[in-house]
């Protein structure tokens, strides 16, 4: 996903803690946590909303369909060294930044930490060591007042094994510091499923004895082949995803599910063909609900509404969607 940080140019084992096995690597079993229990609504229950918003930056749709949970977008590196900040330009500790959220909480909804995103360095690349790391990112979660984290790792920092290696061990070294601490991987997928550098990222979390919640699958921006049916995209590359988790993990059909979430990104996307329409959001609700994914989400609710012009764009914009709608429509949709 796009980050706020600045606009953009349009253009197993353990995973999911889904089973009271033990982990690999580990003297004593695990004890059994409940796929999804990050949100709200855990497995079993029904499907959460869970919207991507700007972390420093107030917008008039945050709430529509009151989100159970918001996805704080993105904590970043600041420059090359190893200190969290909001997008790489607000101090974790802006007094702004914690007004928002405290704003965000009003009404009983959670906020889940998202670090990485696809501009700026993720942490991982450039802290040092696996203790520097997890001490940033729990300098982040305290700062936010959760025990939600979720890591948007794309582009690049998929192929880097140094950095997933150093980030699968931060993030074991904090689950066994917070015992709470609910971890989710957002990452990118085709409708052919997740892609191999995505799977060997699980593989490394897996290896670490990481305990993982959520994979939420990012159903946007696939390429110019792909310049039909968003909604018909998602639930085909949910589909093949649920089937790589499942082998992967060796759970039933049902827990597979559970362990999965959905974003994607509303009107026109970055790649030229794809747009993603308010009937593609309520049949990936719809379809969501049926298999009782844990939540479903959108890049972003800053782009919930209407450009200024009220005409249909041909590229991304970051302010609003480029398709016709009220505002809010999206946030509505995606509820339920």
């Amino acid at each position: 996903m796009r980050s706020y940080r600045k606009p953009v140019a349009a253009g197993l084992g353990c995973l999911f803690a889904l089973a009271a096995a033990g982990c690999s690597g580990q003297g004593d079993a695990a004890p059994a946590v409940t796929a999804g229990s990050g949100t709200p609504s855990s497995a079993g229950t029904g499907t959460s909303y869970a919207p991507y918003v700007s972390a420093t930056e107030a917008a008039g749709t945050d709430s529509a369909g009151s989100p159970t949970t918001y996805n704080l977008a993105f904590v970043i590196a600041d420059g090359d060294d190893c200190t969290p900040r909001w997008n790489g330009t607000h101090a974790i500790g802006d007094s702004a930044v914690t007004s928002r959220i405290a704003k965000l909480k009003e009404d009983g909804a959670r906020v889940r930490v998202s670090f990485g995103g696809a501009s700026g360095d993720e942490l991982a690349v450039n802290c040092d060591s696996a203790s520097e790391l997890a001490a940033a990112y729990g300098t982040a979660l305290d700062a936010a007042g959760t025990a939600l984290a979720d890591f948007d790792i794309e582009g690049d920092e998929l192929a880097d094994a140094a950095s997933i290696a150093r980030r699968s061990q931060a993030i074991s070294r904090l689950q066994e510091e917070r015992a709470d601490l609910d971890v989710s991987f957002t990452l990118p997928v085709m409708p052919s499923g997740l892609e191999e550098d995505s799977l060997a990222l699980l593989d490394a979390a897996n290896d670490n004895g990481v305990q993982v919640s959520t994979v939420n699958l990012m159903t946007m921006n696939y390429g110019p082949s792909y310049d039909g049916d968003m909604g018909g995209y998602a639930l085909t590359a949910a589909k093949a995803a649920h089937t790589q988790l499942k082998k992967a993990f060796g759970t039933s059909d049902a827990t597979a599910w559970q362990g999965m979430a959905l974003t994607s990104m509303i009107g026109v996307n970055d790649v030229a063909g794809e747009t993603f329409t308010l009937a593609d959001a309520a049949e990936v609700r719809a379809f969501a609900e049926e298999k009782d994914i844990a939540w479903v989400s959108m890049w972003s609710t800053a782009r919930d509404r209407q450009c200024a012009d009220g005409s249909d764009t041909a590229e991304a914009a970051t302010d609003c969607s480029g398709v016709t709608q009220e505002p809010g429509a999206f946030g509505e949709a995606f509820a339920g």
